[in-house]
C-alpha cells in the first residue's frame, strides 16, 4: 500500500451520500482521525480529506479526487488507512483495536480461552475472534463481554457469549 509500513484501519467506507462524491465512513474508534488535512489511503491511493462532518451513523467525508456518486459508490467497503506514525499520540488508557491481535483472552476466573487472532468489523461493533486449540469463540468487543483490557500485561478479560 502506498507509503504504509504499519497500516492502521481508521474507518470503512459505506454508501455514497448525495451526488457530489461524499461517502459515509464508519470510524473504528472515535473518528478523530477522519479530519480535514489528513491523507489516508483509500483503495490503494492517498486521498486528502477535504471535508468531514460527524453524523449519528458515522461521518460524511469528501475525499480528494472523488467528485461523483459513481466514484463514491466504487469505494464502498474499502478500508480507510493511516500509517501508525501518522496517528495522534494515545492517552495512557487508549489503544487501537488491532493491537488486541495476539493478546491472551482470560475469563474473569483466570481460565485461558486462547488468543485474539482477528478483529472483524460488524455494523454494530468489532467482533474479536479468540482461538484456543481447536476452539473458536466470537466475542463482541463491548464492555459487557470484554470488561477489562490490560495490554501492558498482555491479556484481556472476556465473558464469552452464551452458546
Amino acid at each position: 500500500m502506498e507509503g504504509l509500513r504499519d497500516p492502521v484501519v481508521i474507518g470503512f467506507v459505506g454508501a455514497p451520500h448525495g451526488v457530489r462524491g461524499t461517502v459515509r465512513v464508519r470510524a473504528t474508534g472515535t473518528g478523530r482521525h477522519l479530519r480535514e488535512g489528513l491523507e489516508p489511503v483509500v483503495a490503494d491511493q492517498r486521498r486528502a480529506i477535504l471535508r468531514s462532518r460527524p453524523t449519528p451513523k458515522g461521518f460524511l467525508v469528501d475525499l480528494q479526487g472523488i467528485t461523483g456518486r459513481s466514484e463514491a459508490a466504487a469505494l464502498r467497503g474499502e478500508e480507510v488507512l493511516l500509517d501508525r506514525r501518522e496517528l495522534d499520540e494515545l492517552d495512557e488508557d487508549e489503544f487501537y483495536v488491532e493491537d488486541l491481535i495476539g493478546v491472551k483472552a482470560l475469563t474473569p476466573e483466570g481460565e485461558a480461552l486462547g488468543e485474539v487472532s482477528e478483529v472483524l468489523q460488524t455494523p454494530a461493533y468489532e467482533l474479536l475472534l479468540v482461538r484456543g486449540g481447536e476452539d473458536e469463540t466470537y466475542v463482541p468487543f463491548t464492555r459487557d463481554y470484554v470488561p477489562e483490557v490490560e495490554l501492558a500485561q498482555g491479556h484481556i478479560l472476556v465473558r464469552p457469549p452464551e452458546a
